[in-house]
């Protein structure tokens, strides 16, 4: 089968960030099928002003054999709310005439993922263009998210925001969501046909954290940021408002004087603001890192002791599974998840971390201090996370069920010749 992916966020080669779709179209090359993909160029958390020449369009394969279509966007990007808005819409257009123009094999099937919204709009012009199925991929629920958040507020954006989803949710043949929760907004609130629902969540990628886990890299780790001797609490990930990372020097501001240490990994809008207030309240405890190539951040994990999760206090996330939870647990590290709802679920099912209030730094340190207290508890947590992950989210597994829904849902058989681009 050959697939035309639409992902405004699809990650470069060895860029640090949300690998799902990079994962899963590898594995479906690897299986013999054909992934060609339309994506900006901008990075979700990083201002990378382009990176492919201030061309237009970039096409090429990348490491996986996966042919990408890059779209400029990224001059846009990370110029505040007008910026990002005007990127989303530039990229809906751009995907469009890239599908037409570049995109030249014989697809099976579309699948647009989304955030952001307006992909699924590319997605079923190019479907209706070449009398394909589309599939609709909800990562995050908007414009639920952007709205709660207050990203979003005006009153006619919001009308048509709210028009544009049950447009795409009615052309969709099959839409996949990534948490229980996401599916039962969709059928309960929504009204959306429960045979057209599937659920294949984020996972975890084995294939980097066994490697991590036989690495030697962790004394060298420890010894290169003077952390030896210290209790490591890592987070990987966006430092934007949705994360709520003041949270974090809240709790090591709490904890300085004791053994903690809570290292940062990433980029995004806010992590600038986050330094300068560990430096104005002067925590040793705390360190920052840019962002690290997927390979490397496994690393990373696999030398701390504890994960965290956490997000800012609102309805929204309780809907929503923190993607890093699934890498904390792959490497055998129990997750400190301050975030309520199916992520705490998930956690709390799985017996392998402690879920800490949202938005309270206090009870943070305080199920930090218990970790730190108790080994036995942090080991035990760390060995049930990764068997749970290991049997329910196997990146592996997921993608090939992905495959199967598509096949039998949208009865594509993929015997209809393929031309390579």
């Amino acid at each position: 089968m050959h697939f035309l992916l639409i992902h405004q966020y699809f990650l470069e080669d060895h860029a640090a960030g949300g690998s799902r779709w990079n994962e899963m179209a590898r594995i479906w090359v690897q299986d013999g099928h054909s992934v060609t993909v339309i994506a900006g160029d901008a990075h979700y958390m990083q201002d990378n002003e382009g990176g492919v020449a201030r061309k237009f369009f970039d096409v090429k394969r990348n490491a996986d054999r996966v042919l990408v279509i890059r779209c400029n966007v990224a001059r846009f990007y990370h110029r505040g709310f007008l910026g990002r808005f005007w990127s989303y819409v530039l990229f809906a257009f751009m995907a469009i005439y890239a599908g037409i123009r570049y995109a030249n094999s014989r697809y099976e099937c579309i699948i647009a993922t989304s955030p952001p919204l307006l992909v699924g709009i590319s997605g079923w012009v190019l479907s209706v263009w070449r009398g394909i199925p589309l599939a609709l991929e909800i990562r995050d629920l908007w414009p639920e998210s952007a709205i709660e958040m207050g990203v979003l507020k005006n009153k006619w954006l919001i009308r048509l925001s709210y028009g544009l989803e049950k447009f795409l949710y009615r052309k969709a043949k099959l839409i996949n969501v990534l948490t229980p929760a996401f599916r039962e907004r969709l059928i309960h609130d929504k009204k959306i046909d429960p045979g057209k629902i599937i659920m294949i969540p984020n996972a975890a990628d084995f294939r980097w954290s066994e490697r991590a886990l036989r690495s030697a890299f962790t004394c060298g780790f420890r010894a290169k940021l003077g952390l030896e001797g210290k209790f490591v609490i890592i987070y990987v990930g966006a430092h934007g408002l949705a994360n709520d990372l003041m949270q974090l020097l809240e709790a090591a501001t709490l904890l300085r004087g004791t053994d903690a240490h809570f290292l940062l990994i990433g980029d995004g809008m806010q992590k600038k603001m986050l330094m300068e207030e560990a430096r104005s309240r002067g925590l040793p405890n705390v360190s920052f890192l840019g962002p690290v190539s997927k390979e490397q951040v496994f690393e990373y994990i696999v030398a701390a002791d504890l994960g965290v999760a956490v997000l800012r206090k609102a309805a929204i996330f309780k809907t929503v599974y923190s993607n890093k939870t699934f890498d904390y647990l792959s490497c055998k590290k129990p997750v400190l998840m301050a975030i309520d709802g199916v992520s705490r679920n998930l956690i709390e099912q799985a017996d392998a971390g402690i879920f800490a209030e949202p938005g309270n730094p206090a009870d943070l340190a305080r199920k930090i201090k218990l970790y730190m207290e108790d080994r036995a508890l942090l080991s035990r947590h760390g060995e049930n996370g990764y068997r749970f992950v290991h049997m329910h989210f196997d990146r592996e597994k997921l993608a090939k069920s992905f495959l199967e829904c598509i096949e039998n849902q949208l009865e594509v058989t993929g015997k209809s010749t393929i031309f390579d681009s």
